[in-house]
C-alpha cells in the first residue's frame, strides 16, 4: 500500500533570512511597507523637521529684520502716487531738501531740471532743490516686492518687522502663562487636597468667563502698549497650562520612586522639584508650543479689531484690517500678512506635535 501523499515542508531559507521568504512576508511587510511601530517613526521626525526649520526660519527672519526688510516699516514715502502700487513695482525715489519725497515712474537729469514722470504726467524740478543740491543726480529705482498699502507703505518691510513683534508677543505671553500655570498646577496637585480644591475652583471660574471678551474689555479700557498687551494674554492663557500640570504630578505621584524618596525622608519640595515636574515637561512643551500660536491669533485678532499694539508699531492683524475692504483692487495688503499667520501658526502645530511624538516613550 502506497504511502499517502504529504506536502513537503519548507526549503532551507536562506542565508540572512531565516524562515524564507514566507517569514519575511509574516513579519511584518506587506507590499514593502511596514504595517505598525518603527515605520510610523519617519513620518513623525519628517513633521518635527518640518515644524523646526519653519520656526527658525521665521525667528531668523525676524532677527535679521533690520538687514532684511531694507525700509523704515513707518515711512510713507508718497502717499499720492506710492499708495497700493502692485507687488514687484518699481519707482525711482525723488528727495527734496525739505524732506518730501516722491515716487517717479522715470527721472531724467536734463541741465538744471530734473524731469519727472509721475502719475502719467511730465513734470520738471530745478535740481537745486533736490536733497544733494546742484550736483544731485537721480537715484537708483526701488523695488517694492510685495507692493504698497494705502500710506504708500513698504507691505514687505512691514511683514518683516511685524514678525518681529508677533513673535515677540506670542513667545513673551506664552513662556508667562507656562510659568504662571505650571506655579498653580504644581501648588494644586503638591499642595492637598484642602488647597486643590481651591486653586482648581478658581481655575474653573477663570476658564467660566469667555477670554475674548475680557482681553477685548481689558485692552479697551486701558489702551496698553506692547508689554502691557503681553502682560494681559499672558496672564489670561495659564488656566489650561495649570491642569495639565496638575494632571500629569498627579499621575506620578503613586509610581515606586517617588513614593521611596519620601520614605528616604527627602523634602516635598525637593520630591516635586526633582522627580514630579520633570515628568511634566513634555506635555507642557508642547503645550507650550501650541500656545505661541493661539496668542499670535489672539493678538491678530485684537490687532484687526484696533485693539492690539499701538500704531506705527506693524502688526499682523492690523495690516489685515487696513486691507480687508481693498480686497478686490490691492489684494496683496491683507492677503500676504493673512498667509504669514497662516504659516506660522502651522509651523508651531507642527514642531508641537513633532515635539509630543518624539518624546513620548511609547513611541
Amino acid at each position: 500500500m502506497s504511502e499517502p501523499f504529504l506536502p513537503e515542508g519548507p526549503g532551507p531559507a536562506p542565508e540572512g533570512r531565516p524562515g524564507g521568504e514566507a517569514s519575511g512576508r509574516r513579519a511584518g511587510r506587506h507590499f514593502g511597507f511596514p504595517r505598525w511601530g518603527p515605520g510610523r517613526r519617519p513620518v513623525r521626525n519628517r513633521l518635527l523637521a518640518a515644524g523646526a526649520v519653519l520656526v527658525a526660519l521665521l525667528a531668523a527672519l525676524a532677527l535679521a529684520a533690520p538687514w532684511v526688510a531694507g525700509a523704515d516699516p513707518s515711512e510713507q514715502l508718497d502717499p499720492v502716487a506710492g499708495r497700493y502700487l502692485p507687488p514687484g513695482s518699481r519707482r525711482v525715489p525723488v528727495v527734496f531738501a525739505d524732506g518730501r519725497t516722491l515716487l517717479a515712474e522715470r527721472a531724467v537729469r536734463r541741465g538744471d531740471r530734473l524731469v519727472v514722470e509721475r502719475l502719467g504726467r511730465i513734470e520738471a524740478y530745478p535740481v537745486a532743490s533736490l536733497a544733494g543740491g546742484p550736483e544731485a543726480v537721480p537715484a537708483p529705482p526701488r523695488t517694492f516686492p510685495l507692493g504698497t498699502d494705502r500710506f504708500s507703505r513698504d507691505v514687505w518691510a512691514r511683514l518683516v518687522w511685524g514678525a518681529r513683534v508677533s513673535l515677540a508677543v506670542g513667545v513673551l505671553a506664552a513662556l508667562l502663562a507656562a510659568t504662571l500655570g505650571t506655579l498653580v498646577g504644581a501648588a494644586a496637585a503638591a499642595g492637598g487636597r484642602w488647597l486643590d480644591g481651591t486653586l482648581m475652583r478658581l481655575v474653573d471660574a477663570a476658564l467660566a468667563v469667555p477670554r475674548l471678551f475680557l482681553l477685548v474689555a481689558l485692552v479697551a479700557l486701558f489702551r496698553p502698549g506692547a508689554a502691557a498687551i503681553v502682560l494681559i494674554l499672558g496672564g489670561t492663557a495659564w488656566m489650561s497650562v495649570s491642569r495639565l500640570v496638575r494632571a500629569e504630578i498627579l499621575g506620578v505621584q503613586g509610581r515606586d520612586y517617588v513614593l521611596a524618596a519620601r520614605a528616604a525622608g527627602q523634602h516635598p519640595l525637593r520630591v516635586l522639584v526633582r522627580h514630579l515636574l520633570p515628568n511634566a515637561l513634555t506635555p507642557l512643551l508642547v503645550g507650550v508650543g501650541l500656545l505661541v500660536g493661539n496668542v499670535i491669533l489672539v493678538e491678530s485678532a485684537l490687532s484687526f479689531l484696533g485693539l492690539g499694539l499701538p500704531p506705527p508699531m506693524p502688526s499682523w492683524g492690523d495690516m489685515i484690517s487696513s486691507g480687508a475692504d481693498r480686497l478686490v483692487d490691492a489684494w496683496w495688503v491683507a492677503t500676504f500678512p493673512g498667509i504669514a499667520i497662516v504659516v506660522t501658526v502651522v509651523a508651531f502645530n507642527l514642531l508641537a506635535d513633532g515635539l509630543r511624538d518624539a518624546l513620548d516613550p511609547r513611541g
